[in-house]
């Protein structure tokens, strides 16, 4: 908790006027006047007669007066004395309101104000006074409250005590239903989830690990009919309604390798989610800093306008930037519609030149904006000049003072302005003053309705019964299809062919549909980081499902609706090719999510967008006809891919069992038309959990028929390490005389059968027991995943084989290191980890020692991370 208090003010002779401002203005010269240029003016008639409602606070800092720097990350936060206030003019010289005391008692905390569309309300969240002797668990939440003019009421929207206390809500806004959307902890689909997948509802934390995970919901303009939209593993924040109904927002993508904060957007039933701007503008920043894009706002002319910083601002605030996010899906990338067209997309929304590489910014920075909808273009902003902090003394930020060697930034001093991008003048509104900070400025103006938002494509129309068994679609064209590029061998239509490609020569055959599991917190279960095995950054990982890639690479599957997943790419073994997707997609119960085909990370370019790139894939020529040399019964629609055939013709006969995913790998070639094609269809085979002899990764029906909420959760102690003891001795006809063993602790110990130290194979340990590394992992799992050294025996002892590398210049002895030995495998992907698995295909020493299932066992937990535990509530508690 920070109760900041007002700092010394050491410019005492100050005098606030109206000020042109490009830099330099609210700083004190040596002699203590005013630095700025005086223009006489009185505040804009037009906007003083304009209504407003901000956020005044005391400025954050510690117990040593130091500004608390503002992590866009940190959410859960508590400034004591925040209030709103509400002007019926927006002019310096028009009387304040506190519309929050009544509650708050000047000591609790507000945040991200939004106004009503016509004016007459405003709502943001606030959060009663902390309460001493209470942990943090049991104190106030942030809550959503509501402002009305007209009837000068204040009113928290969730009546209920106890409902309002289930969950941190901040970031409201009105939808033009009347509703209101907002980011919130309750995550109340997210827990019905997890008792379906048998585990205890827990409040899921960001990937970080630091707090909840803040998403976004919808509710009643009466607090009434909460419901989750989006399911992201960290947070969604600041929701603003776009002219065409949409709902852009700020959304971390914290996803393996992937850690930045983009603009997306959402429908208002939580269909339609996609990337808006910006996955790969972050080092847009000044000489190339790394910024996010946070606290969008719509501007008249449809640009949006985005608070631009760092992770961490240590003076709260940012740049400003126009984004064309219409045109424009990275700053130097158009989208199709708009090939061609150069960038940048971006562009600072003021004359100031703001810095945010972390250096001096003579330009100041800002908190926040509004725009104006009076066809003027105009905007209110909070903002701060620069000012340097010379030896305790405040001074403005001209050359001479930020080369003082003794010279560091001063505590930012954050008043309300107007901006007029006609003459770039820049006018206050409400002047700063030490030690305060004014924010969240909002007009309470009418503005216009957004329209309704585009329907999202439907699955119902497929799968009628998408809703009812609580699954969506997801449709790809071809997963040859990269980027816009056709990287099929001969070409896609030549693949679709099974008179001139068999199963055997298409790349892909497969894809795997897996999801996260949602980080708990200690209290809940204190999982230690060994049981996360390798990479901890990948967190815990579970398998949805397998689906066939189709010929021409077309995939329709369903998929379980509210909850995060990912596609990966397969071949005939199962082994992923291409790069783990690093970030989230999500489908509604009966949404349906077409796209184009992959991508590459190394692309250098977006996906995740509609209307990126043409499809490349046209699919059937014509209409009542089959894809040429395939089954007659299969025909087509002109257009249509082949997946959308199987659905049509199994949704019409067969209950959609087309689209239906496996747990195990099954292929079977429903295409090939041996007369048509002059050849015998190909072969049949199936991997599955069923045949193998050790205990499979999923437990009841799951492990035969799929259902939504089938889940497979691989834990290396139970799942994996029992493969490794497994008895695999090939008997003579007899029965009894041993012809080979190929069990895997036969020869891949430190022992022999007689107990006789030797080297194991490969130098590779997959005997039982504790590691000496650490004690919460099998040595065996260690073995297989992190470098260890080289062994030998000597004399009866197994100890690490040393070999000599120079000789001591002092002592003229030799030197002996230790010879490393790499793992065995990585946990970035199994098709990374030949060292092991190639022993087990093609021309490999152990082909034919583990069973087709067991490979599948292995390459799937490889894949998803080769994690120790991917089941909190299996592993141990630290």
């Amino acid at each position: 908790m920070v109760n900041a208090s007002h700092g010394p003010h050491r410019c005492t002779r100050c005098i606030w006027t109206v000020v042109v401002v490009v830099s330099g203005l609210a700083g004190c010269g040596e002699d203590g006047d005013q630095i700025g240029v005086s223009t006489g003016q009185d505040p804009d008639p037009v906007v003083v007669d304009i209504p407003i409602a901000y956020v005044k606070r005391p400025l954050p800092v510690n117990d040593n007066g130091v500004v608390i720097s503002s992590d866009a990350r940190d959410l859960v936060t508590f400034n004591a004395g925040g209030d709103v206030f509400v002007r019926d003019r927006a002019s310096p010289s028009a009387v304040e309101r506190n519309v929050t005391l009544p509650v708050t008692m000047g000591a609790g905390d507000v945040r991200d104000l939004s106004a009503s569309y016509d004016g007459t309300r405003v709502i943001f969240s606030l959060r009663l006074p902390l309460i001493d002797g209470l942990d943090d668990e049991d104190q106030p939440t942030w809550n959503i409250w509501e402002y009305n003019l007209e009837a000068d009421a204040l009113t928290r929207l969730v009546s209920s005590d106890i409902s309002a206390e289930d969950g941190h809500d901040i970031a409201p806004a009105y939808l033009p239903d009347g509703r209101i959307v907002f980011s919130s902890t309750r995550q109340r689909t997210s827990k019905a989830v997890l008792l379906d997948e048998g585990k205890p509802q827990y409040d899921a934390l960001t990937t970080q690990r630091n707090e909840p995970a803040f998403v976004l919901h919808v509710m009643d303009d009466d607090g009434s009919n909460i419901e989750q939209i989006s399911f992201n593993q960290s947070h969604d924040l600041d929701p603003i309604v776009l002219t065409d109904g949409r709902i852009a927002f700020t959304r971390w993508d914290n996803a393996g390798g992937n850690n930045a904060m983009h603009l997306y957007t959402i429908n208002p039933d939580g269909t339609g989610l996609r990337l808006l701007y910006g996955a790969l503008s972050h080092g847009t920043g000044t000489n190339g800093a790394t910024v996010q894009f946070l606290r969008p706002i719509e501007l008249p002319d449809g640009r949006l306008l985005s608070l631009v910083r760092g992770f961490v601002a240590p003076t709260l605030g940012g740049d400003l930037q126009a984004i064309d996010t219409t045109g424009f899906v990275e700053n130097e990338q158009p989208v199709l519609m708009n090939a061609g067209m150069p960038g940048p997309a971006q562009s600072p929304a003021t004359n100031n030149v703001v810095a945010t590489d972390g250096g001096f910014s003579s330009g100041g920075r800002y908190l926040d904006a509004f725009p104006l909808f009076d066809s003027t273009n105009r905007l209110f902003f909070s903002w701060s000049d620069c000012r340097v902090d010379v030896e305790g003394v405040i001074r403005p930020c001209t050359p001479a003072f930020l080369e003082d060697p003794n010279a560091r930034e001063a505590a930012p001093l954050y008043g309300l302005w107007v901006y007029n991008p006609s003459d770039g003048t820049q006018l206050p509104v409400i002047a700063p003053e030490e030690g305060i900070v004014f924010s969240d400025v909002v007009a309470l103006q009418p503005r216009p309705f957004p329209t309704s938002p585009p329907a999202s494509p439907s699955a119902l129309e497929v799968d009628p019964n998408a809703v009812d068994d609580g699954v969506g679609l997801l449709h790809v064209r071809s997963v040859y299809d990269f980027a816009g590029t056709d990287t099929a061998p001969g070409g896609i239509r030549a693949l679709a062919d099974p008179a001139q490609t068999t199963q055997a020569d298409r790349p892909f055959t497969f894809v795997r549909l897996s999801k996260p599991v949602s980080e708990l917190d200690d209290d809940v279960r204190d999982v230690p980081r060994t049981a996360f095995g390798r990479q901890r950054r990948l967190g815990m990982r579970e398998v949805l499902g397998y689906a066939p890639v189709e010929p021409d690479g077309s995939v329709m599957v369903r998929v379980p609706a509210n909850v995060a997943f990912q596609l990966e790419v397969l071949d005939a073994d199962g082994v992923r090719q291409t790069s783990r997707h690093e970030n989230w997609m999500q489908l509604r119960p009966g949404e349906l999510l077409e796209c184009n085909g992959c991508h590459r990370t190394n692309q250098g370019a977006s996906h995740g967008r509609d209307g990126l790139t043409a499809s490349v894939w046209d699919g059937a020529t014509t209409t009542g006809l089959p894809f040429p040399n395939t089954d007659p019964a299969l025909f087509a629609d002109f257009g249509e891919t082949m997946a959308q055939v199987r659905a049509r013709l199994s949704c019409a006969t067969e209950n959609c069992a087309a689209l239906v995913p496996d747990l195990d790998l099954v292929y079977d070639d429903v295409w090939t038309d041996p007369v048509a094609a002059g050849r015998p269809a190909d072969a049949s085979f199936a991997y599955r959990y069923a045949d193998l002899a050790t205990p499979p990764p999923v437990d009841g029906a799951c492990l035969t028929t799929w259902s939504p909420r089938c889940r497979v959760a691989i834990n290396y102690e139970e799942h994996v390490h029992p493969l490794w003891s497994l008895d695999r001795q090939q008997l003579d006809a007899d029965g009894v005389t041993v012809l080979a063993d190929n069990t895997c602790t036969t020869c891949h110990s430190p022992t022999d059968a007689a107990g006789t130290p030797m080297v194991p194979a490969a130098q590779l340990d997959l005997t039982d027991g504790a590691s000496d590394q650490n004690a919460d992992q099998f040595k065996a799992y260690r073995e297989l995943f992190f470098g260890d050294n080289e062994q030998e025996v000597m004399g009866d002892v197994l100890v690490d084989r040393l070999v000599e590398v120079g000789v001591d210049p002092d002592t003229m002895q030799p030197i002996f290191e230790t010879v490393p030995v790499a793992p065995s495998l990585s946990g970035n992907a199994a098709r990374a980890s030949g060292r092991f698995f190639d022993r087990f295909r093609g021309a490999g020493s152990h082909v034919g020692y583990l069973s087709g299932a067991e490979l599948k066992l292995l390459t799937e937990w490889v894949d998803i991370g080769g994690q120790y535990f991917n089941n909190p509530f299996a592993a141990p508690e630290d």
